[in-house]
């Protein structure tokens, strides 16, 4: 799911960060804050489709084992004395 953001709606926001690699950022850029706004999109959006990926292979995964024990049965059923 892609990430969406208002550009309208900000608020001021503290952040601790190295001094040293503020001031390098500055000769690269003149808006600090935009380059972290748009860094912090993509950011998210690599965690998101990350995230996605990772349960997309648990959905196979449970998918895979319940034609497997639909199949074969558990072991555990041979073993239940109730």
């Amino acid at each position: 799911m892609p990430v969406a953001f208002s550009p309208v709606r900000k608020r001021p926001v503290n952040l601790t960060l190295n001094e040293s690699l503020v001031m390098q950022a500055k000769t690269y850029t003149s808006n600090l804050s935009a380059t972290m706004e748009l860094l912090l999109t993509e950011f998210v959006a690599q965690q998101q489709q990350a995230q996605h990926g990772r349960q997309q292979l648990a959905d196979v995964c449970v998918a895979d084992w319940n034609a497997v024990h639909a199949s074969v049965g558990s072991f555990a059923d041979e073993h239940v004395s109730l």
